[in-house]
């Protein structure tokens, strides 16, 4: 069972890096961001998008903890009272 497992994981990691290739391949195409008066350099679409999807996989988890943590601290200071 536990190589089926491992067969199954490994066809999946397979599967989204060949779909991250496919993306970069297709969005070659370079493009300039414009936000509140600042311009960023022209690069490929797929960079900013890797780029936001890295950014986001940073700051969802510590929103989470922070989140926790806050939870956690207000508990605490209920049951004080």
């Amino acid at each position: 069972m536990r190589g089926i497992k491992r067969v199954f994981l490994v066809l999946a990691v397979l599967a989204v890096a060949l779909v991250v290739l496919a993306f970069v391949l297709e969005n070659q195409q370079g493009v300039s961001l414009s936000f509140l008066g600042w311009t960023t350099l022209q690069l490929p679409v797929a960079v900013y998008v890797v780029a936001a999807l890295i950014v986001g996989l940073m700051v969802g988890p510590l929103l989470c903890v922070l989140a926790s943590a806050t939870r956690r601290h207000k508990r605490t200071s209920i049951a004080r009272e």
